[in-house]
């Protein structure tokens, strides 16, 4: 999922981190993305598809390593096969409660793409 934050002083950075179903993601601690995020955690998660888009934004809360919830991290490793935990160097964890979901498929269906806001799903 490409994920972009911003600099205060400086364009965003955008990074591919690998996510699940509740919306964890895990990067390097010392990455660009992880640097921005712990200054500023508001985020926009671009789900990876350029025909149906959807658009997650939300606020990232940050888990070292060596403190992230054990079922997440557990679930984050069968899910893609890989431990951070076990790698050398210290990773963060990030988790994303969506606050609002955007959604279209091409220009015209830009109207009514707002699916939820300020975390409750619009009818």
């Amino acid at each position: 999922m490409p994920t972009a934050t911003g600099q205060t002083r400086s364009h965003p950075d955008e990074t591919p981190l690998d996510v699940w179903r509740t919306v964890w993601m895990c990067t390097t601690a010392a990455a660009a993305t992880a640097r921005n995020v712990r200054a500023e955690p508001r985020v926009r998660l671009g789900l990876p598809d350029t025909v149906d888009v959807v658009m997650l934004q939300g606020e990232a809360e940050c888990f070292p390593d060596e403190n992230v919830p054990a079922d997440a991290a557990d679930a984050y490793t069968a899910t893609f096969g890989w431990d951070p935990r076990v790698e050398e160097g210290s990773h963060l964890y990030l988790r994303v409660v969506p606050r609002t979901v955007y959604a279209w498929r091409g220009t015209a269906e830009l109207r009514g793409r707002v699916l939820m806001r300020d975390g409750e799903w619009l009818d």
